[in-house]
């Protein structure tokens, strides 16, 4: 999103979910083994499921500078058809480099606010489904291929699917205040 929106584009690079433990979710990805990454992301979809189609103000913002749980749950979904994409690249390519993909961009030009919660909640848990049928192929020592951001961030299949379960579980506790540990017990 934009300044104008109330909402400050994120500039964090987020990788560091992969070295220490998450001081606001609470997730700890050291504790995620690869092999669960598929089942986490189906109980994470039922989760958001939940969600957006219960009751409650899902396109209101908490702060003009916080995203509604609406804006939330499709940048989930996002995230899950960025990643299958992603997925798909590190295995059948050798060391690929991922496209750019502007987020704050995407929820603008999509109008995250004014989507239809339930369509919204239908397609997050067909994307989670999809990209967790493609982890659940993932076997071997094709947890240790690569890939590369843009920005430098490389990654092994193994990497990225712990640091891709944060972010749906991330969104969970913005919306919820609920931490991670509450509904996900890893080790």
């Amino acid at each position: 999103m934009s300044a104008s929106d109330g909402i400050m584009p994120d500039a964090k690079n987020w990788t560091w979910v992969l070295e220490r433990r998450c001081p606001e979710c609470g997730l700890d990805t050291r504790d995620v083994r690869p092999e669960q990454v598929a089942e986490l992301l189906r109980d994470v979809a039922g989760s958001w499921r939940r969600i957006l189609t219960g009751a409650g103000p899902l396109h209101e913002r908490p702060t003009p500078a916080t995203w509604s749980p609406l804006e939330y749950g499709c940048h989930v979904r996002d995230v899950f058809r960025c990643f299958e994409g992603r997925l798909e690249l590190m295995l059948t390519q050798a060391d690929p480099h991922f496209p750019d993909w502007d987020q704050d961009r995407t929820a603008v030009e999509d109008r995250y606010g004014e989507q239809d919660p339930a369509t919204v909640a239908d397609d997050l848990g067909k994307a989670a489904g999809v990209l967790a049928a493609h982890f659940d192929t993932v076997s071997g020592d094709q947890w240790h291929r690569t890939g590369a951001r843009d920005d430098g961030s490389r990654f092994t299949i193994a990497t990225f699917a712990r640091y891709l379960v944060h972010d749906p579980i991330h969104h969970l506790y913005d919306v919820t205040g609920v931490p991670a540990a509450i509904h996900w017990r890893l080790s």
